[in-house]
């Protein structure tokens, strides 16, 4: 019997990838996963039997890895962490159902709203919620719910899956509800294929965003700041944005 490593890839560009998945990756006899992350992860796929699959089609794809894992060291590729809102969870409970036997290994990798992050200053320095958008698979009901109690929190607030050509007005609805609650000036960080091809910044506020969130696509990652977020500016020169992590309260600096 072979292994089942489920790998992170992280934002996509290689440079992100940990020791472990590289190592993952470089035994494998076959790599499957969805074909825009395994584009990026090209150099590394030499020699190897690769089975590329589209967005939809991620049971079929966990059933096949477990399967082939029967008799081959298989890596499936998941972008970001497998384990947020990633392959990890759709592969376990395949290996769980029909391959009780098989031996998996989750590989930990740089998530967007880490990877978004880090282009943005330090918006995320203490707690925070993560929140995806997306409706395919959580009925939108809940996610609304979930947003009220997420905003009246006053922790930051990452959003995958912000907005989408499927879902194009899912982003305004959420920053209503959010704006409930939170002052119209929170800065919010929009970064748009974080460590890819086309990345791009932007900082705004959120009553700005909400007039206006046409700079928002499927391959962009939100933060919308907390109670004490700020932007950070050098005279007029917006540099990114700071959550104080409390240091402030506790001594003088």
């Amino acid at each position: 019997m072979g292994i089942l490593w489920i790998v992170s890839s992280g934002p996509g560009s290689t440079q992100q990838l940990t020791p472990a998945a590289m190592k993952a990756i470089a035994l494998a006899d076959v790599i499957i996963g969805n074909a825009f992350y395994l584009e990026m992860l090209e150099p590394l796929l030499k020699n190897k039997q690769v089975i590329r699959s589209s967005m939809g089609k991620e049971v079929d794809r966990a059933r096949e890895a477990a399967r082939l894992a029967a008799d081959h060291n298989v890596a499936m590729v998941s972008g970001g962490d497998a384990g947020i809102y990633g392959m990890a969870s759709i592969v376990l409970e395949m290996v769980e159902r029909e391959f009780p036997s098989q031996k998996v290994i989750v590989l930990p990798g740089v998530t967007a709203a880490t990877a978004a992050a880090s282009r943005l200053g330090s918006p995320l320095s203490g707690d925070y919620v993560t929140l995806s958008l997306s409706d395919l698979l959580t009925p939108w009901e809940i996610i609304e719910k979930r947003l009220g109690l997420a905003a009246q929190m006053g922790t930051p607030i990452a959003l995958y899956n912000p907005k989408s050509r499927g879902r194009p007005l899912n982003l305004a609805k959420a920053l209503k509800i959010i704006l409930t609650c939170r002052d119209p000036e929170t800065p919010v960080g929009i970064v748009k294929n974080v460590f890819r091809e086309g990345e791009e910044t932007h900082i705004t506020t959120l009553q700005d965003l909400a007039e206006n969130d046409d700079i928002v696509d499927m391959h962009s990652m939100l933060i919308i700041g907390g109670e004490e977020s700020r932007i950070w500016k050098e005279d007029d020169h917006v540099k990114g944005i700071i959550t104080p992590r409390g240091y402030h309260r506790k001594y003088v600096y």
